[in-house]
This record gives structure tokens, C-alpha cells and sequence, in this order.
């Protein structure tokens, strides 16, 4: 079968093929770039595997691309990378174009790691160890075989079906390399396909392997999962298949419903996906999305009956912020400003709704802004993420009372600009005024004006900021 499409009539695939003529070598385009050309997404990564030293070919690659082509020699691993950032050879989108070159090979695993044993191949053998079908397909280069699709295991049908499925023995290649199960519910969750039966069975089966695979590498999986369009359905799949308690398990605390005295609670976990899922249709910010993931971690610690008011839930938000780091610490998250950002968003996710059952005073519109600083808009986004009930009526009142804080949120920040602030006289000018060396009696002097000005009793200036701490200090000394 011969592949007709524009995409084929590239410029940089034309000249990898005549290059592989010049050298004498097979040469197809393989994996991703393939599937992705009958799903009509664009991709900027291109992986090229020859019969032959992929290596070699690379280097002659490069040197017809260029200025603005960037050779890498990988020689452990037997690859080469050229990312070529001319604008005569970037992608539709302007984004530049990553080229992959490997030797077709075949491979073989020991049972204690996910690296395997490489020897030199054919392209049958090269497309015998790919994870799936649709990721097996190859289109050959070279000129006299121009555009012609090699699909030995009915990839196409599988596009077609939305279909993952493997292209040997799934309990095989799910042993071989365990974080191929991962990568199966990673494309079942980005292109919206339907992992087959004896596929999810086989990751079923083999979960505990996951255990040999790096926090890092599911890291990036999950990060994957959490980018796509409806990432709830990712998670779902790690809890059907078993690998959620193992890589999540704090995750799969928030599972189940107890009921005592006729009264339950919701389901946190699938509570917490609807939430995820409702922020990323207004947001691609990653680390949002983790947010409203572990917006309410806090719950199943927290949880607790009262007569009165049934299931409780008192400080899940302070004592989820605190189990953010440790979370991050066990699953090799980044543990810097982004860790900080999501525990900032899971302590004050409660803060509006309290705002919005109570009177919405200045003084606690002040102060949320205060804390939140540059990060509200988000954290309001998240607040209205985390309206799930099925009560129409009820979703339409909180949205409305939410932009009612909103509303008051512009007021009080055009007029006081409060978010970020620091206080208009600092530490050293109290030190100065009433001549004090370092010391308590300092920050509480400071914090008494901030205090002060989030509760309204000054402006946000220097001249009264400076007279109130005088007057406080006077009172002081009496």
C-alpha cells in the first residue's frame, strides 16, 4: 500500500531517503510521526530507523540540512538526534523539527530491568519490539519504494477501531517493560481509544512490575495524562487496572462511600475527577490541573462523624496542604516553586466558598487576595471547578455568588492594591523611628500595619502606615 498524502511530499523526508539511496541503506519513518499522519495531528518528532548504522546516516542527514541543523550522538545507545530550527525546514506550525535515527534492532530483556538487550536487525524485528500497532507502522523513504506503508500488524484497523493493543504477547511486553502499561493508558487517555481486551487483561496481570520502573519515568506518563483533553479517564484506567494503589496510593484513599445513621458522603475520587476535568476545559496550566487533583487529598485523614452535621471534613484543606510535599518528595515531583504553588491552591481552595456562605466583608476579600497574590485568578478558577453537584440550581447560585466575590476582588484591588503588597514602611524604618535593634517587638510592629490595612482601619500608604505605627508605639510605652 502506497501512502498519498501531502505530508509525505516533505522536503526533509525526500532528502533522508535520497540520503539512505546515496549510502545503500533501507530507510523508513516509524512510530508516532506515522500514526499521528492518519490522525491528522501534527507531530515535530520524527523517528527514522534504516538497516544499517542509524548513526551514520544521521551524520550525512545533518550535513545536508545545514545551518540551523543540530547533530547529538547518543553511541551507548546506538541513536542520534538532529533538531534542525532552519525556517525552511520547521513544521506547519513554526515549531522546529526533531529528527530521531536508530538502526533497526532487536531486543531482549532480563527480568530485573526495563533496559534491554540490543542487537542489530531487520525493520521486521524493529517492528516486532514497538509498544503498539499504531505505533508499529512504517513508511519507506528510499525512492524506489517511495510512500510505501509496512503494517504487519493491522495498525491501520486498529486507527480505525480506536484501538490499543500490542503487537506480540501483551503479558510479554508488559513484562519486558513494564512502563509500556503506563504508556498504553497514556495513549488510551490522549487519542480517546479503548485499550483491547487482552491487553488490559495482560496489564491486570503484570501491575506489580511496575515496581521496577522509576518514579521519574511514570512522572512523565502521569504529566501526559494530566495534558489531555479529559484526563479523568487516565486515572480511571490506572484504578481499573490495578496500578493506582501502587503508584498513587493516596489517590486511592479518597475511593468509597460510607454511610452511618442513613447518611453518607460523595465519592471524593470521582469527585476530584470531575473537578480535574472541569479546570481543564478552561485551562492547559499543568500544574493547576495537579491542584484540582489533590485539591481535597486531605479528606479520608480528616474525615469524621457528628451527630449534628453528619460526615465532616474540618481543615482537609490544611491538612491536605501539608501532605503536597511529601507527595511530590515520594513521586520525584519538582519539589520548588511548583510544589509550592500547588500546596498554595490546595490550603485556600476553601477560602472563597467561605467567603460566599458568609457576608463578603473587605476585610476577607483583602486577605485572600493578599495570600493568594498573583495566583487568585487560578485559584478562583479552581473554586468554580470544584462546583460538581447535580443540583442545577444550586451550581448556578455559587457560580453567581463567585462573581459577586470576583466583583469585589476588582473593587478593593483597583482601590488598595493588595495583592502582593508589602507593607509601605518596612523593618528598617521602624528601627530607625524608635531607634530598636533587631528584634520581636520589630515584626510585630510590621505585621500590626499589615494587619491594619487588610482589616481597612488604613489606606495603603506610607504617610498613614507610618503615623499608625507611631501611634501603636506610643500606646506601648504608657
Amino acid at each position: 500500500m502506497v501512502i498519498n498524502d501531502p505530508k509525505i511530499e516533505n522536503e526533509v523526508l525526500h532528502l533522508i531517503g535520497e540520503t539512505a539511496d546515496r549510502m545503500g541503506l533501507e530507510c523508513y519513518v516509524i512510530g508516532g510521526w506515522v500514526r499521528d499522519l492518519f490522525l491528522h495531528r501534527e507531530s515535530t518528532d520524527i523517528d527514522v530507523v534504516c538497516v544499517g548504522s542509524g548513526i551514520a546516516l544521521a551524520e550525512e542527514v545533518a550535513k545536508r540540512l545545514g545551518k540551523g541543523a543540530h547533530l547529538s550522538v547518543f553511541k551507548t545507545y546506538g541513536t542520534a538526534q538532529v533538531k534542525v530550527n532552519s525556517g525552511k525546514w520547521k513544521t506547519e506550525s513554526g515549531e522546529p523539527l526533531e529528527l530521531e535515527f536508530v538502526g533497526a534492532r532487536k531486543e531482549s530483556y532480563t527480568r530485573d530491568s526495563r533496559n534491554p538487550i540490543v542487537e542489530d536487525g531487520t525493520l521486521q524485528e524493529d517492528q516486532n519490539r514497538r509498544d503498539f500497532t499504531i505505533n508499529a507502522m512504517a513508511i519507506c523513504l528510499n525512492k524506489d519504494r517511495y510512500g510505501e506503508l509496512l503494517d504487519p500488524f493491522d495498525g491501520m484497523g486498529d486507527l480505525e477501531d480506536c484501538i490499543i493493543r500490542t503487537p506480540l504477547n501483551p503479558d510479554i511486553t508488559f513484562s519486558d517493560d513494564p512502563l509500556r502499561m503506563m504508556r498504553a493508558i497514556r495513549f488510551a487517555t490522549q487519542l480517546g481509544f479503548n485499550i483491547d481486551g487482552e491487553t488490559f487483561d495482560a496489564i491486570v496481570r503484570n501491575k506489580e512490575r511496575i515496581g521496577i520502573i522509576t518514579k521519574e519515568r511514570i512522572a512523565e506518563e502521569l504529566h501526559k495524562i494530566m495534558l489531555s483533553r479529559r484526563p479523568s479517564e487516565g486515572w480511571i484506567l490506572l484504578d481499573k487496572t490495578g496500578l493506582l494503589p501502587l503508584i498513587f496510593p493516596e489517590l486511592t484513599a479518597l475511593k468509597g462511600i460510607e454511610v452511618k445513621e442513613g447518611r453518607g458522603h460523595k465519592d471524593v475520587f470521582y469527585h476530584t475527577l470531575k473537578v480535574l476535568d472541569n479546570i481543564s476545559e478552561n485551562t492547559d496550566k499543568l500544574w493547576l490541573r495537579w491542584a484540582a487533583l489533590l485539591h481535597d487529598i486531605g479528606k479520608p485523614k480528616s474525615k469524621a462523624w457528628d451527630p449534628q452535621a453528619g460526615w465532616t471534613f474540618r481543615n482537609h484543606n490544611y491538612i491536605g496542604a501539608k501532605m503536597v510535599p511529601k507527595i511530590f518528595a515520594k513521586m520525584k515531583l519538582p519539589l520548588n516553586e511548583k510544589m509550592e504553588y500547588v500546596k498554595k491552591m490546595v490550603d485556600l481552595h476553601m477560602r472563597p466558598i467561605n467567603l460566599i456562605e458568609d457576608t463578603v466583608t473587605d476585610s476577607a476579600v483583602r486577605r485572600l487576595l493578599f495570600e493568594a497574590g498573583d495566583d487568585i485568578d487560578d485559584l478562583m478558577l479552581l473554586c468554580d471547578a470544584d462546583i460538581t453537584s447535580r443540583n442545577e440550581e444550586k451550581k448556578a447560585r455559587f457560580h453567581q455568588n463567585y462573581q459577586l466575590v470576583r466583583q469585589k476582588m476588582v473593587e478593593l484591588e483597583e482601590r488598595d492594591r493588595i495583592r502582593n503588597f508589602q507593607p509601605p514602611v518596612d523593618g528598617m524604618e521602624i528601627m530607625e523611628l524608635f531607634h530598636l535593634e533587631p528584634c520581636s517587638l520589630v515584626g510585630e510592629l510590621k505585621s500590626a500595619i499589615k494587619d491594619a490595612i487588610l482589616d481597612g482601619v488604613i489606606p495603603n500608604d506610607h504617610e498613614a502606615a507610618k503615623q499608625f505605627v507611631i501611634e501603636l508605639w506610643q500606646k506601648k510605652q504608657k
